[in-house]
């Protein structure tokens, strides 16, 4: 919406109808007007120039006044988004480039040299190549991206504006992210959870809860918002679909949920509300990140790559060394290897895998989930790299404490710092 703002030049009415009688459309001029005349309005360009409410406001300082630009991207399963993410020695910022003509990026309105500064709402100019990379792919077939263009990131630059303090960075205080919920049914009061159409807004639905139920306390609140159920968009369902939908989960459902002045908000920015953004609460599954250091033996486990019965194939760590490195870890036998040191596996061999271990230095760090997690993620359209758990050795005994990683909680993010844009070679990424 930011683009259909403009500002405009005031000039005085006999140089105007003057203009007017030699022209029959009115066009920008760039005559000598006296500056004490000048005024700046901002205007509804739906409702045109001659709207009577428009609002005189003094201009402000327009070195540091930037006008992001949300760009919402879309896909089907397979298919590229039809750009490149680069970080470029001697450039600053995560850079767009190679936007493919007639591709999703360029209907979304991504130019080259834009500079990215959220990707779900989460800001990412501070972090590295990697994490915002990742960020994107674990996004799924969906994402917005908040971009600024290249010679206005520049300027702020320049002016060492703070980029946290542009419009749509800085969110409202009444918007929260989603909550991604995960309900067990109670035997007695069952979910403890309906749903009712909102009044005059198709695909939008309200939550009614049963006080005390298993719903709210899975987190979920009275008069919430369904946003998305199983894996399914709810904006594209009808309330029957939903209620059979509900009565056939059986034991268990996990639904996106956000309360209904955030998904105003949301709406009213055109900012799509995605799993990806969320808050976790009671979900059965996380996958875990361990942190190994060698010991003179190496690490202690043997990697194995498996079919299970349903024919899934994966990497299995087996045959942890009793005291060893990675039973310290937490290493637990039978989980399946998902990253090493923030590199997904998949599509690598296992050579390349073990290489990348027995490279890694001093310290390796491992992502791990369980077979039924894997399934559970799997489920529901999601990737288990989305939620995870840091596993720490913090105590003299030597047992393991988890904290959860999750970019919208506040007191246990977990951000690596970025490199310096100038000591770190060029980095690109095709997307």
């Amino acid at each position: 919406m930011a683009d259909l703002w403009k500002c405009f030049c005031v000039v005085p009415l006999s140089q105007h109808f003057g203009a007017m009688r030699k022209k029959d459309k009115m066009t920008p001029t760039a005559g000598n007007v006296d500056d004490n005349l000048k005024r700046f309005f901002s205007f509804n360009a739906k409702e045109g120039i001659d709207n009577p409410a428009m609002v005189i406001t003094d201009d402000t300082d327009s070195g540091t006044t930037a006008h992001p630009r949300l760009c919402v991207l879309k896909r089907e399963e397979g298919e590229s988004y039809g750009f490149y993410l680069r970080m470029e020695k001697e450039q600053p910022g995560h850079i767009i480039r190679k936007v493919a003509p007639g591709g999703i990026a360029a209907y979304s309105g991504l130019r080259d040299g834009d500079r990215l500064l959220e990707v779900n709402c989460c800001f990412v100019d501070d972090i590295s190549h990697q994490e915002v990379t990742m960020k994107i792919k674990l996004s799924g077939n969906q994402l917005s991206l908040l971009v600024l263009s290249e010679e206005e990131y520049r300027l702020c630059k320049s002016k060492e504006y703070d980029f946290k303090k542009l419009p749509m960075v800085n969110k409202s205080e009444c918007c929260k992210p989603p909550r991604l919920c995960h309900i067990t049914k109670n035997p007695g009061s069952g979910l403890g959870i309906a749903f009712a159409p909102v009044e005059g807004q198709k695909g939008h639905f309200t939550v009614n809860l049963v006080a005390g139920g298993a719903a709210e306390k899975a987190g979920v609140f009275k008069g919430d918002r369904l946003v998305w159920m199983s894996g399914a968009i709810v904006e594209d369902l009808s309330h029957s679909a939903i209620s059979t939908m509900l009565k056939k989960c059986g034991s268990q459902i996990t639904i996106l949920v956000v309360d209904a002045e955030s998904e105003k908000y949301y709406n009213s920015q055109g900012i799509p509300i995605l799993p990806a953004m969320a808050t976790t609460h009671n979900l059965p599954y996380t996958a875990r990140k361990l942190h190994l250091l060698p010991g003179k033996d190496g690490y202690g486990f043997l990697l194995h790559l498996e079919r299970s019965p349903s024919g899934r194939v994966a990497y299995v760590l087996r045959e942890m060394v009793s005291g060893g490195p990675a039973e310290k870890a937490g290493m637990r036998a039978g989980d399946l290897l998902l990253e090493v040191n923030g590199e997904a596996v998949e599509g690598l061999k296992h050579e390349e895998i073990t290489d990348r271990v027995r490279q890694s230095g001093q310290e390796v760090t491992l992502t791990t989930i369980t077979p039924e997690g894997l399934d559970f993620y799997t489920k529901l359209g999601l990737s288990p790299l989305l939620f995870c758990e840091e596993v720490m050795v913090t105590k003299q005994d030597g047992s393991v404490q988890a904290t959860l990683i999750n970019e919208k909680t506040d007191q246990n993010q977990s951000v690596t710092a970025a490199c310096s844009h100038e000591e770190e070679d060029d980095e690109t990424t095709h997307l």
